[in-house]
């Protein structure tokens, strides 16, 4: 890895899921263009399970990094509390995937590396052992002390996989009830504004075209099925194209993600997690990235969880894994 080489670096997630056998499956494929920031003994104990023909090379620094090859990973060493089993989850190990998170974004945040890829967590078991988690966009969120961060998902679309469907979400990880409230001018300008800068900046993407979809059924119906339309979300639409921005809508979502209307826009903007991502996943599970926009850093994830009942056995999809990686590296490439 030469030293003017952008640094990817890629934490393996919840040490009994399926994250450590898919890194290690990633580099026996294809030459790593990241650096692991794991226990080494947790990633050679999965590639000898699985039968894997690789090498764990623990580096000490980021600095100076040896070349990259097929069947090697690097590997900038954090260490586990107990040996870890896959598909048996031990709180004593949720601090190790804490430290590897810790580890990882700091570097981003001092200029060591450039790109943070994560792999699948498990929330569940870090709270259960007194560590509050809400999830990674949160976390690296309050880490980095920015204002707010938004979530973006990401899939080729069938037919036209040069032209990605991408969907972002005002709100993320909130109860239906609340999610009207919680569309406030600031917050959808803020969205707004996020994700346009992030296409321009990190994608290339020189004017984007944004679509904007409603909150209500048919976009509120003039007001006959709801006022969220026309007390925020149109009012703030039509402020930020007064000052450039190109944003259409508020569209009815059950009409808005069909080839004809995804291939004028650069990116989705929905109201709620499951208005969105539903369709997202319907055409790109496994293909899927998670991308988090306003990080002063390239933040990329996969789709899916730790999957523990599959966990050891070698049938993980790479699918996912495989288009973090490449999308970050992409959108490396643009910066």
């Amino acid at each position: 890895m030469s030293a003017t080489s952008p640094i990817a670096l890629l934490t393996p997630g919840e040490p009994a899921g399926i994250g450590p056998e898919l890194v290690c499956q990633l580099a026996e494929h294809q030459v790593p263009s990241w650096v692991a920031v794991a226990d080494p003994s947790l990633l050679a104990d999965r590639a000898a399970k699985l039968g894997l023909s690789i090498e764990i090379n623990a580096v000490e620094s980021l600095d100076d990094l040896p070349a990259q090859r097929s069947g090697q990973v690097l590997c900038w060493p954090v260490a586990m509390a107990a040996p870890s089993v896959a598909g048996q989850l031990n709180k004593a190990n949720a601090q190790y995937v804490i430290d590897c998170l810790n580890k990882a974004s700091k570097a981003c945040l001092s200029g060591q590396a450039h790109a943070l890829i994560t792999g699948p967590v498990h929330k569940g078991i870090i709270n259960e052992a007194g560590l509050p988690f809400t999830g990674h966009t949160e976390y690296l969120r309050d880490q980095a002390g920015v204002d707010e961060v938004v979530m973006m998902l990401s899939s080729p679309m069938p037919h036209h996989n040069d032209w990605p469907l991408r969907v972002v979400l005002v709100t993320t990880h909130l109860p239906l009830a609340k999610v009207p409230q919680s569309i406030t001018p600031a917050r959808l300008t803020q969205t707004l504004a996020i994700t346009h800068e992030a296409l321009k900046t990190q994608f290339g993407i020189d004017h984007p075209k944004l679509m904007v979809l409603g909150l209500n059924p048919h976009a509120g119906e003039d007001g006959h099925l709801g006022t969220e339309e026309i007390d925020t979300i149109i009012p703030v639409i039509q402020s930020l194209q007064a000052q450039g921005m190109h944003l259409w809508g508020p569209l009815p979502a059950d009409t808005a993600f069909v080839p004809d209307k995804l291939l004028k826009a650069d990116a989705v903007v929905a109201m709620y997690h499951d208005q969105g991502l539903p369709v997202l996943k319907h055409v790109g599970f496994g293909q899927a990235v998670n991308i988090t926009l306003g990080l002063p850093y390239i933040r990329t994830s996969v789709d899916h969880g730790t999957a523990l009942d599959i966990a050891g056995q070698g049938v993980a999809d790479l699918g996912s894994f495989k288009a973090a990686v490449a999308v970050a590296q992409e959108m490396l490439c643009g910066v």
